[in-house]
């Protein structure tokens, strides 16, 4: 069987609007460290719904989850995502920014 990492489908609409609709933080991340593998060659996908979430950064190589502006996820949706992620073998790594 194919490894999937998760992938949620039913989430596919929002996250393509989370990817147009990015904050600076997220924009300013992705640009000058994730894109394009700039971040040690490792490949990075942006807005990528996994476990029933949308997380803001995803390296499959790495099973790394990256999420930014963590104040602007509501707390308890972030603690479910959390224990979803942990039961799907994910790290997750939040930070907030001053951007």
């Amino acid at each position: 069987m194919e490894n999937n990492y998760h992938y949620t489908p039913y989430l596919r609409p929002y996250a393509r609007d989370h990817r147009q609709h990015s904050t600076k933080a997220e924009i300013r991340l992705w640009c000058e460290l994730l894109r394009n593998g700039q971040l040690a060659g490792y490949r990075f996908l942006r807005q990528r719904p996994v476990a029933g979430y949308i997380a803001d950064f995803m390296c499959k190589e790495l099973k790394l989850i990256i999420e930014v502006d963590g104040s602007t996820h509501y707390f308890a949706e972030s603690e479910e995502a959390e224990k979803a992620m942990v039961k799907a073998n994910w790290r997750r790594e939040r930070t907030s920014t001053g951007i």
